[in-house]
């Protein structure tokens, strides 16, 4: 049965995301991956909006008014919404450490203020309508390790002042859970963070099926492993309740994804669940009952959208229009199966 809600959307950042110039790898334009995005199709059905990445060479943080106008007409005139935004938190572009010094932590709250901007300037535009702004904590593990006490700490007391900037701009946060950030590099650790920043109605958890899957397993928090190798199909979803249990109350963000028990980094970006085509034959997860679960309750949390994540695909499969065809069927089968009115 098809559902007026989530909308559909697709990420942008794969066209950014471990890409660097002058290699086999380089960026894909935003105007390639509108268009890629805008040209899927299924039965006559469409994506209907897209998620990004607020940074070169999409998007200058410190864009004018008019040149952000300038993009959001852009993504309009493709027949597109714009959802959730990633802030440029990390090292590297405006943001640093959540967890490092005042000044690195002074910047990775400028990041998110930027990021509440363009919003803003999309919301009066009439682009964007609905969606949250993604975070990390832009830190390892190996460093948080050294104290993980104190580490989280901070961490929250940084996620803190952000949110109190998204609050005063009427933004939520969602902080995407993956085994490289520090303090989210489990779901027990995730939990136990968004319990210490104690901002449920600014704060929150982005839910990612690739990322959170590698949680399972307790990639880089062994002790927090809910599943070990070679489990039964019946331990696996014993221990996928016990996950989305604890995480789906905090779930205000949610991302369509495969994964085949492995990880993968590329250029600047640190090792992280592997992103896998929708039709991967390695795949572990059942995606459409694996959303279910975090899909529960979605519209009560305030979820309008989710969005399919192909971070980190290879260039070819990303300017290949049949990876979005099939992308896009896998997400029409949620929607179908877990969506609303």
């Amino acid at each position: 049965m098809s559902h007026t809600y989530p909308k559909l959307h697709n990420a942008m950042w794969p066209g950014l995301v471990g890409k660097e110039e002058g290699t086999d790898h380089p960026p894909i334009s935003l105007d390639r991956m509108l268009e890629l995005t805008a040209n899927a199709e299924v039965n006559g059905q469409k994506f209907e909006g897209i998620d990004y990445f607020l940074f070169h060479p999409h998007t200058d943080p410190d864009a004018s008014d008019d040149e952000l106008k300038a993009i959001a007409d852009k993504i309009a005139a493709k027949g597109l919404k714009v959802g959730s935004l990633v802030a440029p938190i990390w090292p590297g572009t405006v943001g640093d450490s959540a967890m490092g010094d005042d000044e690195a932590r002074g910047k990775f709250v400028l990041a998110v203020e930027k990021a509440c901007r363009i919003a803003k300037i999309f919301n009066e535009h009439g682009v964007r309508e609905y969606g949250v702004i993604r975070i990390d904590s832009a830190a390892g593990v190996a460093d948080w390790t050294a104290d993980p006490e104190a580490n989280t700490k901070k961490i929250a007391e940084t996620f803190r002042q952000a949110a109190q900037v998204a609050k005063d701009n009427g933004e939520r946060l969602a902080a995407e859970g993956e085994i490289c950030w520090a303090g989210m590099h489990s779901w027990k650790d995730m939990v136990n963070l968004l319990e210490a920043v104690d901002m449920p109605e600014t704060v929150g958890f982005q839910a990612d099926l690739a990322h959170t899957y590698l949680y399972l397993l307790g990639y880089n928090a062994p002790e927090h492993a809910l599943l070990k190798e070679g489990y039964s199909d019946e331990e696996f979803w014993a221990a996928y309740k016990t996950m989305t249990d604890a995480l789906r109350p905090w779930t205000i963000d949610f991302h369509v994804a495969q994964n085949d028990g492995s990880v993968h980094g590329t250029g600047s970006h640190d090792k992280t669940g592997r992103h896998c085509p929708a039709d991967d034959p390695n795949g572990k997860l059942d995606i459409v009952k694996c959303a279910g679960y975090w899909l529960e309750g979605a519209a009560d949390r305030g979820i309008k959208h989710i969005c399919w994540d192909g971070c980190m695909f290879p260039n070819e499969m990303l300017e290949t229009q049949q990876t979005w065809n099939t992308i896009l069927d896998v997400m029409l089968k949620v929607r179908d199966a877990h969506g609303w009115d």
